[in-house]
């Protein structure tokens, strides 16, 4: 049968025939292989005993040796009764020699048959040839998958951005730094629990469908739980529920879970994306701040090898002690405005529309301060910073300043300019936590779709008694785009959030 071409199609259309007339094909050779009691599905197992990248680690060691591997055929240069392959298994790929004399005859009439794409297994030897690259000598060939779909033209790749998000499976074969990025994220994720199990933490987990979605500003996704016919939501935090383990006497407890938010999606956002949240008690947010700070070491030497990490072209130093700023004197540094001389919400008003600054008739004081900070400083926020001290209007899940009301015990940290975490001493007053769920409901009653609803059950736990208690919420997402350099959070999500081609 023809040998697939690698013309280009011209358009769509064309593409799709193509595609369709090389499917064919194949689909005629499994038929073939079927017909003749060689059907590679029916194979249930394979002795790969070796990946690649270690027969390259190890050749001196190895040379000679006979290895088994397994993976899929990227290559192929045929030169009559002697081929070269190359194989992509999970860690790289190498070359292998393949030649009728040592396979047999009837084994290499089958592999002369076979096509980009297909998974294999390989025993021989290991060598290295006169151009000097460490390969595998085959003595046994076997096909242990066949691949009913060519892979992209070899010369382009698969370069178009829908088509890698949406086939992440093709992304992976084709581009393997892809691999290399969720290998990291996976580490980053070990470490995370090396370094809090290490602290005393405990992992636990709590619900995803929760009859009130609490604990952030967000719109939840809302569904029907057909057997209690109840309507629930997808969680947009996790931590009402963590704060009733601490009320229920864990102390250190941690979630790393998946998290809701119907809103857009943009390079930063996707609407499903995985947070960790952790809460501890008899601390507060200058404990979350060390924590934080002693974390993201942590993860740069062992994740990246080093502290001084680059984004995009932009070194941050993550060994240097992380500045530390309260919300109103960041505001002062960059917008040139001094929110402690605004004492009304006239005069805030009329500074946001001196400067330009949108805002809503339902939005405070303290909502401006928040505004001006979003529109003036975030940018500005590239090396590590903790921003403190939030506007009570904005943190309604956080313990008030003693000495100053009007602000609360929170912070966010910043790195690239972006949002990084969010951290409070929490709020285990009941009394002043039902307040402040009212003033929620009441913006949710003006139309603020991401404000809280009263959790009666979350009131009980703190009547019983929480104690005082630090808690953060980290978005591993941006924090494994940092850590791995990728430019959007779709590239660090392995099958993001997609418009549906239908």
């Amino acid at each position: 049968m023809a040998e697939e071409n690698t013309m280009i199609p011209e358009n769509a259309e064309a593409e799709a025939q193509d595609v369709n007339s090389l499917r064919q094909i194949r689909v005629e050779k499994l038929e073939a292989l079927q017909a003749a009691g060689k059907d590679p599905f029916k194979i249930t197992t394979a002795d790969c005993n070796i990946h690649t990248d270690e027969i390259v680690a190890r050749f001196d060691e190895l040379e000679n040796t006979d290895v088994c591997i397994c993976g899929r055929m990227m290559s192929r240069r045929d030169m009559g009764k002697a081929n070269f392959i190359d194989i992509r298994d999970r860690n790289g790929r190498i070359q292998c020699y393949v030649r009728i004399d040592d396979v047999g005859e009837e084994s290499f009439a089958d592999f002369k048959k076979w096509d980009i794409g297909d998974i294999i297994e390989v025993k021989g030897f290991v060598f290295r040839t006169r151009r000097g690259e460490i390969s595998v000598h085959a003595k046994q060939i076997r096909l242990l998958s066949k691949s009913l779909l060519p892979l992209p033209e070899k010369f382009h790749g698969l370069t178009d951005v829908d088509t890698r998000y949406r086939r992440r499976y093709l992304d992976l074969i084709m581009n393997p730094e892809v691999k290399d990025t969720f290998y990291k994220r996976s580490a980053i994720i070990k470490e995370i629990r090396n370094f809090l199990d290490a602290q005393g933490f405990i992992e636990v987990e709590t619900p995803v469908l929760v009859p009130n979605a609490g604990g952030a500003s967000a719109r939840p996704f809302e569904t029907h739980f057909n057997a209690l016919d109840e309507d629930v939501k997808l969680r947009i935090s996790l931590e009402l529920y963590l704060k009733r383990l601490i009320v229920g006497g864990m102390e250190k407890v941690y979630e790393i879970g998946r998290v809701f938010r119907n809103e857009g999606v943009d390079t930063r956002h996707n609407p499903e994306f995985t947070l960790m949240e952790l809460y501890q008690a008899y601390t507060d947010y200058h404990g979350m701040m060390d924590l934080t700070e002693n974390l993201y070491r942590h993860l740069a030497e062992t994740v990246v090898g080093s502290t001084l990490i680059s984004y995009n072209g932009v070194e941050m130093d993550l060994g240097k002690p992380f500045e530390r700023i309260t919300m109103v004197d960041a505001v002062k540094k960059y917008a040139g405005v001094d929110w402690k001389e605004v004492k009304t919400l006239e005069q805030a008003r009329a500074l946001a529309d001196e400067h330009h600054v949108e805002y809503e008739q339902r939005h405070g004081k303290g909502d401006i301060l928040n505004l001006f900070f979003e529109e003036f400083v975030e940018e500005h926020l590239i090396q590590p910073t903790f921003v403190m001290d939030h506007p009570i209007e904005i943190s309604p899940l956080t313990k008030k300043k003693p000495d100053d009301p009007e602000y609360v015990e929170r912070f966010e940290f910043f790195m690239n300019g972006w949002e990084m975490a969010n951290a409070y001493s929490e709020l285990n007053d009941p009394i002043d936590q039902r307040e402040r769920f009212k003033a929620q409901e009441i913006q949710l009653a003006q139309g603020d779709e991401e404000a809280s609803t009263t959790d009666e059950d979350f009131l009980t736990a703190l009547e019983y008694g929480m104690p005082p208690t630090g808690g953060i919420g980290y978005g591993i997402d941006r924090m494994c785009m940092l850590l791995t350099d990728s430019q959007a959070i779709r590239d660090v999500i392995l099958f993001p959030t997609m418009k549906s081609l239908d």
